[in-house]
C-alpha cells in the first residue's frame, strides 16, 4: 500500500496501492468497511487526498495522471493531464478549489479542481519533484530572511525535491519565490503543519490559515525534523536514523478551532519499518514502534476520544493493507503469526522444494501485487495467472486487455514467461500495462517460472 489519508471530521479513510486502486473506508465500523473502489489508472497509486470534506477525491500515480472522483457515486469527474509522460506523481496537496502535485519530472503542478483546467507550473527543482504543500494561508515574501510579514490575495506553494531544496512558489503564476531551505540531501516528504494559535481570516469572515506554519520533512539520509515557515530555519530535529524517511503524519492542532488546544504530535515513519511519535511542541519521543515487515510507505493520524486529539495512527508498507495502531493508550499488537492478513512479502516457501521455495518468494514480491493464482481470483490490477500455461496473450475473459497486446503472438509457456523477465514488459510486451519487471539473475527467472508451472495449474 503506497498512500492513506484520514478525513477531517475521522469518519472515512482513503488508501492507494500498487494494484491500481484507492478505496474508500467507513472506519467508524470495525472491521473498517470498504465502500468504493476507484480503479481506473493505469499504475500504481502514489498519493490520495480528500477534497472539500469526503465530497470528492483526488488520486495520482506512476501512470502520470491526477483524477478527480465523486465519492457519492464512485465516478470519475475528471482526469488532469500535464505532467511528462513516464514521469511519477508521488505528491498532493489540496486547498479551497485547488490541487498541486509533486512530479518526478521535476515539476509540481497546479489544477483548478472547480474550472478542471490545469494552472500554473512550477519549474525550478533540479531533481525529481517529491512531496508539495499549500501555505496556511496567501502570504507574501516581503524580505530575504521571511515569509509572511503582509497578508496578500494568493496562496503560497511548499516543494520538495531529490536536488536537496524546499523552494516557495507563488500560486497564482508559478513564480519561484525563494529557495526556503537547502538540506544538503533528497527531501523525500514534506508537510505543513497546523499550530493552531495565530490563524487569520480573511476580509469575508472566513477562516484562512495560519500565519508561518511549520513544515514537517523528512530526508533521504533519515534526518527528519520541523522547519520554520518563514525562515526555513530547522527548529527542531529528530534523532537521525540509518535508512531514509519515506512517510510522515500530522497530529498538531488544526486551525479549524474545534479540536484540541493541547501540544500535539507528529509521526515519522522510515525505509527500515519505524514508526516514531514526537510532541510536537519539544521534540520528546513519545512512542515508537518497529514493525519486522518493510519500510513505511505511508502514515495518517487518526482523532478519538473526547478531547479530539490525535492518539492513533495508520500505516502502511508493502503489506496489501493499512495497520492500526492506537498508541495512546497504547495497545498491544496482534501476534503475528494469528494474523488473518497474509503477509507475503515476507514469506519464504512453504514447499520442501528449494527451486520451488525460492520461485514462490519471486511471485510474491514481484507478482502478487497485480495476479491471483486461483480460478476464483478477482482479478487484481492483472488478470488470474491460474490456467496461463498453454494460453494465448490477452485472451482471458473478464479481463481489459490494453489493444495493443491483442495483436501478439505469443503464448505462455516456460519460454516466453522467461523472456517476460528477461528483457521486460516494455520490450518483451509493448503496451502492456503491466510496470518494468526485469529480473536479470537466469536461477531467479528459472526458480519463478518453475513455481508458476506448479502453482497456476
Amino acid at each position: 500500500m503506497k498512500a492513506i489519508q484520514v478525513s477531517d471530521d475521522g469518519r472515512r479513510a482513503l488508501t492507494g496501492s500498487f494494484d491500481y486502486s484507492a478505496i474508500l473506508w467507513d472506519i467508524t465500523v470495525e472491521p473498517p468497511k470498504q465502500l468504493l473502489r476507484l480503479a481506473d489508472h493505469n499504475a500504481a497509486v502514489n498519493a490520495v487526498a480528500f477534497v472539500n470534506g469526503t465530497a470528492r477525491a483526488l488520486t495520482a500515480g506512476d501512470d502520470s495522471l491526477v483524477r478527480l472522483w465523486d465519492l457519492a457515486t464512485g465516478k470519475l469527474i475528471h482526469t488532469f493531464e500535464g505532467h511528462d509522460a513516464g514521469s511519477k506523481i508521488v505528491g498532493l496537496s489540496v486547498s479551497d478549489e485547488w490541487a498541486v502535485s509533486a512530479g518526478w519530472d521535476r515539476t509540481a503542478r497546479l489544477w483548478n479542481l472547480e474550472a478542471r483546467q490545469a494552472g500554473p507550473v512550477l519549474r525550478e527543482h533540479r531533481g525529481p519533484v517529491n512531496a508539495v504543500a499549500f501555505s496556511g494561508v496567501g502570504l507574501n515574501v516581503t524580505g530575504a530572511g521571511a515569509i509572511g510579514e503582509n497578508l496578500m490575495a494568493e496562496w503560497l506553494v511548499f516543494t520538495a525535491s531529490a536536488d536537496g531544496d524546499i523552494r516557495v512558489f507563488a500560486a497564482s503564476d508559478g513564480t519561484v519565490k525563494r529557495r526556503l531551505h537547502g538540506a544538503g540531501q533528497g527531501v523525500n516528504v514534506l508537510r505543513r503543519l497546523s499550530s493552531g494559535d495565530t490563524s487569520v481570516r480573511s476580509t469575508e469572515g472566513n477562516l484562512r490559515g495560519v500565519l508561518g506554519d511549520p513544515l514537517l520533512f523528512g530526508t533521504v539520509s533519515g534526518q527528519s525534523g520541523i522547519l520554520d515557515g518563514r525562515t526555513g530555519e530547522a527548529v527542531r530535529l529528530f534523532p537521525e536514523v540509518q535508512r531514509p524517511i519515506l512517510a510522515v503524519a500530522d497530529g498538531t492542532n488544526s486551525t479549524d478551532h474545534t479540536r484540541s488546544t493541547r501540544p500535539g504530535t507528529v509521526a515519522v515513519g522510515s525505509g527500515d519499518g519505524l514508526v516514531r511519535v514526537f510532541r510536537d511542541s519539544d521534540g520528546v519521543l513519545l512512542h515508537e514502534y518497529k514493525s519486522a515487515f518493510g519500510p513505511v510507505w505511508a502514515l495518517a493520524m487518526r482523532r478519538r476520544g473526547p478531547t479530539n486529539e490525535a492518539n492513533a495512527l495508520y500505516y502502511a508498507g508493502l503489506d496489501d493493507f493499512a495497520t492500526y495502531w492506537p498508541f495512546a493508550p497504547r495497545a498491544p499488537f496482534e501476534p503475528v503469526d494469528a494474523s488473518q492478513y497474509p503477509r507475503r512479502f515476507q514469506m519464504t516457501g512453504k514447499s520442501g522444494d528449494d527451486m520451488i521455495a525460492k520461485g514462490e518468494l519471486q511471485f510474491a514480491r514481484k507478482c502478487s501485487i497485480c495476479h491471483t493464482l486461483t480460478p476464483d481470483g478477482a482479478n487484481r490490477a492483472g488478470p488470474t495467472l491460474h490456467g496461463v500455461f498453454g494460453r494465448r496473450i490477452a485472451t482471458l475473459s473478464g479481463y481489459n486487455f490494453s489493444p495493443e497486446l491483442k495483436t501478439l503472438d505469443i503464448t505462455w509457456n516456460a519460454e516466453t514467461i522467461a523472456k517476460l523477465f528477461e528483457l521486460g514488459p516494455d520490450k518483451f510486451t509493448p503496451g502492456s500495462k503491466m510496470p518494468l519487471q526485469v529480473m536479470s539473475d537466469k536461477a531467479e527467472r528459472e526458480a519463478l517460472v518453475a513455481f508458476l508451472a506448479q502453482a497456476t495449474k
